[in-house]
């Protein structure tokens, strides 16, 4: 898992990407927006390359090419401890080379490496493609990244301004709920679940407390493939759905600014990876 998520909420200096110990967390593209000096740098956090089975892994690899497409700049994240180009870097690199596309190659986790062997993962990969940059960092750490930034401001050309100085990403409260309960159940369940579900907010409304505060009232289902998987989330006597809502509703405060009063449910959608009426809510406008 090279941590192009981790790195994104790095650089943006906020939360916009789910975190957790799973590959193919990330479902579809996520715009993180950083506003330096002299630059505005729009970031799109895309689904990571892999070998679909289902039809939301289709549209997954679909959005990943379309935002390369889309871009400017390319950054191709790998990790440090890495010893040869595997032949999903491999793959990607091809993509990179038909696509004719700047791109900066990211080292990421140079803290889990020595130098000298940092510097013959470097060798390799120049070898391989003549990237702008090379930038070694570990993003967990914040190491290098503001130059990683510069880099990428000196490749950028001269544009617009799209975004406010205060806006750090494109995506709504509904979604940003979401994906934060998903992130939590990723981090709670067992292997066998978590990329078999997906969340839904059914009500999202501001009210007022008995205090007359400000807060987010809001239900949300939980839906998984099996009727195993959901006793699994559930847990014995609803702890585990209450430990992932307790989680969810404390990271939501802290994004929001307010209180949030959130309520969750578990039900079962079977084939929902294939269901065009569910996967659509993952496809990028064209």
């Amino acid at each position: 898992m090279c941590g192009k998520s981790t790195l994104l909420n790095s650089l943006i200096g906020e939360k916009v990407a789910v975190i957790t110990n799973k590959t193919q967390t990330t479902r579809t593209q996520i715009k993180g927006i950083v506003n330096r000096e002299n630059s505005q740098i729009i970031f799109l956090d895309t689904p990571g390359i892999h070998k679909p089975k289902t039809k939301l892994g289709n549209i997954m690899i679909e959005t990943a090419f379309t935002s390369a497409k889309d871009a400017d700049l390319i950054l191709f994240v790998i990790e440090a401890t890495s010893i040869d180009i595997g032949r999903g870097d491999s793959f990607i690199l091809a993509k990179i080379k038909e696509a004719k596309k700047k791109t900066i190659l990211v080292i990421n986790k140079i803290d889990l490496v020595k130098k000298e062997e940092l510097l013959e993962l470097i060798d390799l990969y120049s070898k391989a493609y003549d990237f702008e940059a090379v930038v070694p960092i570990s993003a967990i750490n914040k190491d290098k990244t503001e130059e990683l930034l510069d880099e990428i401001e000196n490749c950028l050309d001269y544009g617009p301004k799209y975004y406010e100085e205060n806006v750090y990403t494109d995506q709504t409260v509904k979604s940003i709920v979401e994906e934060t309960i998903r992130e939590k159940a990723l981090k709670l369940l067992d292997d066998e679940v978590p990329h078999g579900i997906y969340v839904e907010v059914d009500r999202l409304k501001k009210g007022k407390t008995m205090e007359n505060e400000p807060i987010f009232n809001i239900d949300a289902t939980i839906y998984c493939q099996k009727d195993s998987h959901k006793g699994i989330i559930i847990g014995r006597k609803g702890s585990k759905l209450k430990q992932i809502g307790m989680y969810a509703r404390e990271d939501l405060e802290k994004i929001l600014g307010e209180k949030v009063n959130l309520k969750t449910w578990v039900k079962v959608s079977k084939d929902w990876l294939n269901e065009d009426s569910i996967i659509k809510k993952f496809k990028i406008d064209n």
